[in-house]
């Protein structure tokens, strides 16, 4: 019986042992893909740059490259990989949180919110100049209309005790917003119109490295407060009572995955305005590269997988060797669209 037992435990540790050496393997292939996606990024755009004027252009020496590399495809590429990696990670958070496959970043209504407070800013009487006068002024508009709504899913969220009601709310919450916008919209000039349907596309292309500075502070608070997370939100994946009867406090659970989440995605678009579809999809293509439930292994996962996405997205977007450039929006939902539709055509239906 003793030789039995050791034996299974043996058999159970090299189990264990190949699956992590696997799981290793994936992880190189991530890493290696991400680096390969970032220095591509640097490489292609209208103006094709060589590879030794670019790794020159790194190593501080200048050239005529280093002016495009530093002032314009880094903060590009850098802005690709933070906000790949916030969605993708506040996409993972939601779909744990509301068992939800279809849930996403953006299922709050924090994106509404801020396309409202964006709508008001540019089509209650400015004029597009001023209000792109100052790249901060669309950020901040956009930052106060994610924060309201978030402030206001905070208060809803003491008086609704189970998750499903939650997500219903905040979809609710949005699509009121966006009917708000829609009749601004309707009542526009035409110019201001334009401008806010250029924002609404989403672009990685605008921000500055003072932005990034900001974005990146505000992408690594939500990532921490995620990370922190990662016990109650494998406990929560087999639903709210087991999650209680493990010792989690649900409640605040749901208060800082919450928090986490809106932190991102308000940062995500106050900066680079509403991307679709990567928070949505990237958890479910991690899986398939790894595949677990395990959130210790499949959040740091899936934030290398948003921000590889985002880097291929806006590369293919760039349309390299051509001036012309594609919306950020479009290349995110014809990549990302499919996907779904596969997952839905393979499953038969969609679990997380």
């Amino acid at each position: 019986m003793g030789d039995f037992s050791r034996n299974e435990r043996k058999t159970r540790k090299i189990a264990w042992m190949s699956k992590k050496n696997g799981y290793n393997f994936r992880w190189m292939w991530l890493l290696i893909a991400l680096f390969a996606l970032f220095f591509l990024r640097l490489l292609l755009g209208s103006v094709p740059l060589a590879v030794p004027d670019v790794i020159d252009a790194l190593l501080g020496n200048h050239n005529a490259a280093s002016d495009l590399v530093f002032k314009f495809r880094l903060p590009v590429a850098v802005t690709c990989i933070l906000a790949g990696s916030s969605l993708a990670v506040g996409g993972l958070l939601m779909q744990t949180l509301f068992r939800n496959a279809l849930a996403g970043p953006d299922v709050l209504g924090l994106t509404s919110g801020s396309s409202l407070m964006v709508a008001v800013f540019i089509m209650a009487g400015n004029s597009v100049s001023s209000a792109f006068a100052n790249p901060w002024t669309i950020a901040i508009a956009a930052s106060v209309g994610a924060a309201g709504v978030f402030l206001l899913i905070l208060v809803i969220s003491q008086y609704v005790r189970d998750n499903t009601s939650l997500l219903i709310i905040g979809l609710m919450l949005g699509a009121t917003t966006a009917s708000i916008v829609g009749v601004l919209q309707y009542v526009s000039r035409a110019e201001d119109l334009q401008a806010f349907m250029i924002w609404g596309l989403g672009s990685v292309g605008s921000t500055n490295w003072d932005e990034i500075l900001v974005l990146t502070l505000i992408v690594l608070v939500g990532i921490c407060l995620s990370l922190v997370m990662m016990k109650p939100l494998n406990a929560l994946l087999l639903g709210e009572n087991y999650a209680v009867a493990l010792g989690i406090n649900v409640k605040r659970s749901r208060l800082l995955i919450l928090t986490a989440t809106s932190i991102m995605t308000g940062g995500v678009t106050a900066f680079c305005g509403p991307v679709a579809f990567v928070g949505l999809a990237v958890p479910h293509l991690v899986r398939i590269v790894i595949p677990t439930t395990n959130h210790k292994t499949l959040l740091p996962a899936v934030c290398l997988g948003g921000a590889i996405l985002l880097l291929l997205c806006d590369i293919i977007a760039q349309l390299p060797g051509s001036t012309q450039v594609l919306p950020l929006n479009a290349v995110t939902s014809m990549l990302g669209a499919p996907v779904v539709i596969w997952l839905v055509i393979r499953n038969r239906k969609v679990n997380i």
